[in-house]
């Protein structure tokens, strides 16, 4: 153990918009540890669709889906800590808190509140986040993984990707021997997707672009289906898809499902407003299925695997927390496979 600082390195988001709101900052209080709480060194903090969302207010409302908000459909507090994905050790706890978990390494779960099964209130969104050296979570949201094979960058893929793609094949009831289309899997929940669902034995059929396919069927996809070139009604049919995209596409993959068949989503990348015919969903009978997140069971399930390192996260990069700019202009770019990831500790220049 160390003496800690009276002051951090953090990455802060001012406002609603673009890039230009994050200011990088190495004065920000450290922040204080309440009952029941604990502080944590963050070592690595992923990149994530949420963080770029929430910083544009992209979520809209009911009223007005064009409408500047966060994901619950209002605004952001500013200034804010984003970074919903953590990994790192506990430096201290709160008084009524068990001295043990000092020392542990540790993931969080991203939900720091539960209204029922669903996440409400998350890090980096309604409480700061992980773009920081130090954050402070409760205990309920440490998941010990000291002795998990992978590194702290493979750690913090896992709460926002895999949490969701395990929220979602759950929801689904995903099962061995099924054949499952995930669409944007080329992605972070996408290859989680191919990842969790290939290891319950089901058929994997990944939709990602020409450049990116055999990296995808590194990663446990039985076939692809290619973005741009195969027509999806070519597609044989499925039991179940699973999409994080939306768009013009999202009424084509409905299409592709057998009789009974489901579709979950948790995501709209390609836009939020699709278009499908209602008469190719009840006619067969097909189930729609909305998944944000996970729940704590899935979490925990998830930090069980963590342990035993049945799956390999895949890290395209890895970027000091200085370059979080870069790293955001980047995932927009989708030059890449995986997950990038922010290192709080490393040393380069401000600018």
């Amino acid at each position: 153990m160390y003496e800690l600082p009276d002051v951090m390195e953090a990455a802060v988001t001012v406002g609603h918009g673009g890039p230009e709101m994050i200011e990088l900052r190495t004065d920000v209080p450290l922040p204080s540890l309440e009952p029941g709480g604990a502080l944590i060194r963050v070592t690595a903090a992923a990149v994530n669709n949420t963080d770029l969302w929430s910083r544009e207010g992209r979520y809209g409302t009911v009223d007005d889906p064009k409408a500047v908000a966060g994901w619950q459909g209002t605004s952001l507090r500013f200034p804010l800590i984003q970074g919903i994905d953590v990994a790192g050790f506990v430096e201290a706890v709160g008084d009524d808190v068990d001295e043990a978990w000092i020392g542990c390494r540790v993931i969080i779960d991203p939900a720091v509140e539960y209204l029922g099964y669903t996440p409400s209130r998350f890090i980096g969104s309604e409480v700061d986040g992980g773009f920081a050296q130090f954050f402070v979570a409760t205990i309920d949201q440490l998941h010990a993984v000291s002795e998990s094979p992978l590194s702290d960058a493979q750690l913090a893929c896992l709460p926002t990707a895999y949490g969701t793609a395990l929220g979602m094949l759950n929801r689904a009831a995903c099962a061995a021997g099924e054949r499952v289309l995930v669409t944007g899997a080329s992605g972070g929940v996408g290859l989680a997707v191919i990842q969790l669902a290939t290891a319950r034995g089901c058929e994997v059929v990944a939709r990602t672009s020409a450049t990116k396919a055999h990296l995808v069927l590194a990663e446990g996809a039985s076939a692809v289906s290619l973005r741009g070139v195969d027509d999806l009604s070519d597609l044989d049919e499925v039991d179940v898809v699973v999409d994080v995209v939306g768009g013009d596409e999202f009424g084509l993959v409905v299409d592709r499902l057998r009789d009974e068949g489901r579709l979950v989503t948790a995501g709209a990348i390609a836009g939020p407003i699709v278009t499908l015919d209602l008469r190719r969903l009840y006619l067969r009978r097909r189930t729609l299925i909305g998944s944000t997140m996970h729940t704590r069971s899935d979490f925990a399930a998830l930090a069980d695997l963590a342990r035993t390192g049945s799956f390999e996260p895949l890290v395209a990069d890895m970027l000091p927390l200085r370059r979080i700019t870069d790293a955001q202009s980047r995932f927009v770019a989708k030059d890449f496979v995986g997950k990038l990831v922010l290192d709080p500790w490393a040393t380069t220049p401000i600018t």
